[in-house]
This record gives structure tokens, sequence and C-alpha cells, in this order.
């Protein structure tokens, strides 16, 4: 049921300034931004279902940018003129029954509840802001089914990179790529962001800036750093991507107008990429560039190493995201195992 208003405030204005507050003091990345800007304009369609095909001054506006394109006081006043909404009236029933729309949908409890998240963020922004709005500490998570995450054997690892094997500056790259997100533990996006000039192949390290723009320092195996510089050693231009495209002619470039950011590669391409390489290796599991962040931290669990260190590795802000790690069988339980119940199942005397 929507929450009709006289227009009391410029709601739009303030999801605007909520956006603009995650940037200024949160440090959030574009990404963050537009994610939060997405749940919230879902959330003013299900208050309001005709917000879903308003135009904005005569141009069809995006549902994703909407909050975030909307330049002009008269194109706000116009969209709040025939979708009135008053944020202050919202209820806790409002908020459940968009949930229970969420579940309908088929989508995850995770997902349901990163919509809940930025719902509460805004609410807290709002009473920050002087406004009496619904108490976000009000609003509870869902709690979701223990997570399972996919990682590769050593073998699997092994397959995949072999398929990756080639002379031409494509594979090397691409194999590269397989080599230094297995052994940094990178997510896509901090690896597609990488400049050569950032990495010290010397050192073997790199600083990267991750979620919410946290600096940490990652590592480079001897076998990354290694098909990294052959990479690089391979390339004649002048371009500042660490990884790049290279389906164009490097003699035509100041003609073709390219710069860094249009030969950069992108998230969805290095996805593509390595599902490719997983179903040429034969392995049957649902395979992403993600997979190798796991293969990596389970990679060094399995080895010995503490979690602490590997949650400092993959930049986790609590140690219980990383615990999901800890599903990985350990040699070590099974000796502590051994020494109190006998190979028949009896209980050891």
């Amino acid at each position: 049921m929507p929450l009709m208003s006289e227009n009391r405030f410029s709601y739009i204005s303030l999801v605007r300034e909520f956006l603009t507050a995650l940037r200024l003091r949160r440090d959030a990345s574009t990404h963050t931004v537009r994610q939060y800007a997405l749940h919230l304009f879902r959330f003013f369609v299900f208050l309001s279902p005709g917000i879903r095909s308003v135009r904005e001054c005569d141009t069809p506006v995006s549902s994703q940018y909407l909050f975030l394109d909307m330049q002009t006081e008269e194109c706000i006043n116009r969209y709040e003129r025939d979708f009135p909404l008053d944020i202050t009236a919202l209820t806790r029933e409002n908020i459940e029954r968009f949930r229970l729309s969420l579940h309908e949908t088929g989508i995850s409890i995770r997902t349901a509840n990163a919509y809940i998240i930025t719902i509460r963020s805004f609410l807290k922004f709002l009473k920050k802001e002087g406004y009496a709005v619904l108490d976000p500490t009000s609003l509870e998570l869902v709690r979701a089914p223990s997570r399972q995450v996919s990682f590769l054997t050593l073998d699997e690892v092994g397959r995949l990179f072999s398929t990756a094997e080639g002379d031409d500056i494509r594979s090397v790259r691409d194999r590269a790529i397989l080599e230094c997100i297995y052994s940094t533990g990178l997510r896509v996006s901090e690896l597609v962001s990488l400049d050569r000039a950032r990495v010290d192949l010397a050192r073997r390290e790199f600083a990267v800036r991750g979620k919410w723009k946290k600096l940490r320092t990652v590592y480079l195996s001897p076998g990354a750093v290694e098909r990294i510089s052959r990479y690089l050693d391979m390339r004649d231009d002048v371009f500042s991507p660490l990884f790049i495209r290279h389906n164009f002619d490097t003699k035509n470039i100041k003609n073709a107008h390219l710069d860094d950011e249009s030969v950069r590669l992108t998230r969805a391409f290095i996805t593509q990429m390595v599902k490719r390489y997983a179903l040429q290796a034969n392995i049957i599991k649902t395979v992403s560039a993600h997979t190798l962040r796991h293969s990596f931290a389970t990679t060094l669990l399995q080895n010995g190493a503490d979690l602490r260190a590997i949650q400092e590795m993959l930049w986790h802000a609590s140690i219980l995201t990383t615990q999901v790690y800890t599903h990985v069988t350990n040699p070590k339980l099974r000796e502590v195992h051994e020494r109190f119940f006998s190979s028949d199942g009896e209980s050891a005397h």
C-alpha cells in the first residue's frame, strides 16, 4: 500500500544525500553506491508500483540509476508530485511485506538481507539528520543457512592452469590472470583495477584497495610473477592497466582513440574467461573467478595457515566470515580422532 504524502520533504533529495554520504563518509565504491540505489528503488517500487514506469523529463529512467541521474529540481518535483511517498510514515509491516515479496521471487535469504541492510542504513542516516523515522534497529535479518563455498583441489587448479597454456599474448595474459588471482586471493573488482606501476614484481607484492577503499598488501607467488613478467614483456603498448584486451591493432592506437579505461578488462570478461577454462579443464563444478579466491584461502588453511592470517590476507572485516573455510578437511582433526577411536569404531581405551 503506497505511503502517500503531501510532499512534506523531497524524499528523492534525501536518497541522493544518503548516497553522497556513502561516498564521502564511508568511502564506498561506485559499484556499492549503485547497488544501494537499486535496492532503494525496488523498495519504493514496491510501495508505489507506478514508479517503475516513470519518465524523467520525457526521458526513460533506468531503475538502477534513478536516484543518481536526476539532475534538475524540475524533474525531481515532477516525479514526487506524481508519486508522493512519506518516508516518515514507514512501518515495520511495510518492510516485512517487502521482505516477503523478495522471497517470493526466489532470491536467497542472503540477498534479501542485503536489501534490508540498505533500508536500515538509509533509516539510520535519516535519524541522524533529525527525521522521525522507524527505528532501524527494529529490523532484524533472517538467519541464513551456513554458507558453503566451492573451491578447487590442487589437481583441479593444475588442470585449470594448463588449459590456458599457449604462446600467443592472450593465452599468456589469461594464464597470468589465473595465477594472479589464485596466489593473492584478489576479488575480480580488485584485479581489473590494477595498474602496472602499482605492482612490484621484484618484491612480489603490491597494495590494493578493496571494499570501502581499504588498503592492504597482497603477495604474489613466484609462478605468478613469472607469468605476469612474460605477459608484460610481450606488450608493446603504453597503457597503464596491468591486464588489457588485445582485440585492437597497436599500430592504430591513436586513430582508434583508445585510452586506459577503454582497454582495461571488465569484471564480466574475467568471469566468463574463468568459466570457459574450467569447462575446457572438465571441472564438474560451478567455477567463477571468486572460486579461485576461495581456493586461495582453502590452500592456505590446508597447509597450516592461521585463520587470523587468512582473515588479514582476504581482508575480511570479521573472523566469522573467514571461518566458513574451516569446512576443509584438516588432517590434524583426523589425528585427534584416531587417538580416541579405534579403527572398528569403538572408543579407544
